[in-house]
């Protein structure tokens, strides 16, 4: 009996190791013990789908997020301490360089001016008198009349007279500047945002009346990883750069105006700006778009689906249809993706390229094209029996 058993488990660990190696051997393997035993089963062909390479001019893309910064805004303060007594502008207003916005109290400062030039008439006045006198006593000491000391004593007079009557004028321009500080006019163009101060307002130094923006044109900063920094400078140096961006459904392009002069060495990204003609508003201050930077276009490159390329340790490779449906590989090199496409070289443009279906091939492979009607393989065995 124990004998029986023993030679049972025998048979089954004898059938456990044919198995194990039968399953460890290759589809292409057992295919040719097949074909040696004489069954003349051929390699069963693969089924794929191809397309036609296109050829088109790619435009190599760089996107990023970018924000909406305008060129300049301006903080209006008061520079003297005084009371708002008009206001002329209304709050998301747009004004021109040089337009009134505020008017503050100026009595006291008119009222200085006003001292300030009665001052100059006055000292003129004198100044006028004293030139009659000396010019008189010259022609006294001509005659002998006075002596050379009073002539002397006259010129300094006028000399000192002179003197204190363009220190008045100077007295008089400086109460004008004080009192046109009175008068707050717009600085540039721009959009006016929300104002703090109302008529009555007592206002001084530190004290923030409103902010004026400028919209047009308009800035969009935006960084681009460093690797892209290369390719910017080389655009930059033939021309405008073209910076498209896109706001909501509304797509605007500007060039490109400013590449920072140092990369983030904690991001590894460069600072980037971009220009635009902002008339009708489309981009406001603040506000997220998305960017691209067109900085090289590829003519007539070969574009094929980014799913038909097979990178490995080789490097990076197609599979093609030869005319008698084997499967040929290529090695091509990704110039440029985009989306679901890339320009690649390495192919002449006429080729089948397979897309699907390339994970079972090796070159050499039969491939049928997806749709097309299967052909029968008679095995060497049906050969003879129809010839019998």
């Amino acid at each position: 009996m124990k004998k029986k058993q023993m030679g049972f488990i025998a048979g089954v660990a004898a059938l456990a190791a044919a198995g194990g190696w039968y399953l460890t051997q290759s589809p292409a393997t057992q295919a040719g013990d097949a074909a040696k035993g004489g069954k003349g089963k051929m390699p069963p062909t693969t089924t794929v789908n191809v397309v036609a390479p296109q050829r088109q001019d790619v435009g190599v893309v760089l996107a990023a997020n970018g924000t909406v910064t305008p060129l300049r805004t301006v903080d209006l303060h008061p520079q003297t301490t005084s009371t708002i007594r008009e206001v002329h502008i209304q709050e998301g207003q747009f004004v021109k360089a040089g337009q009134l916005m505020f008017s503050l109290d100026d009595r006291a400062d008119r009222a200085n001016v006003d001292k300030a030039q009665a001052q100059v008439a006055r000292d003129r006045a004198a100044l006028a008198d004293l030139e009659r006198q000396y010019k008189r006593s010259q022609e006294l000491f001509a005659q002998k009349f006075i002596a050379q000391s009073a002539v002397d004593s006259l010129r300094s007079q006028v000399e000192a007279a002179r003197a204190l009557l363009q220190s008045d004028i100077a007295i008089v321009r400086a109460s004008s500047v004080s009192a046109g500080y009175a008068e707050i006019r717009a600085p540039m163009s721009g959009r006016v945002g929300a104002i703090k101060v109302y008529p009555g307002s007592l206002v001084q130094l530190a004290t923030s009346l409103t902010t004026i923006t400028q919209l047009d044109p308009i800035d969009v900063a935006f960084t681009l990883p460093e690797s892209s920094l290369a390719a910017l400078l080389a655009a930059q140096k033939h021309g405008k750069v073209a910076v498209q961006a896109d706001a909501g459904a509304r797509s605007i392009v500007g060039e490109l105006s400013f590449i920072d002069n140092t990369v983030d060495p904690a991001t590894g990204t460069i600072r980037v700006k971009a220009r635009f003609d902002n008339r009708d508003t489309g981009l406001w201050p603040g506000q997220y778009v998305d960017t691209r930077v067109t900085v090289q276009t590829i003519k007539d490159a070969v574009v094929i689906p980014q799913a038909a390329i097979i990178t490995n340790a080789q490097g990076s490779f197609v599979y093609v249809v030869e005319k008698d449906n084997s499967a040929r590989q290529v090695p091509v090199a990704r110039l440029h993706g985009f989306g679901l496409y890339a320009a690649v070289s390495g192919l002449a443009g006429n080729e089948q390229v397979i897309t699907e279906g390339k994970q079972n091939l090796r070159p050499g492979s039969k491939v049928r094209l997806a749709g097309a009607p299967a052909k029968p393989v008679a095995t060497r065995g049906a050969n003879k029996g129809q010839q019998a």
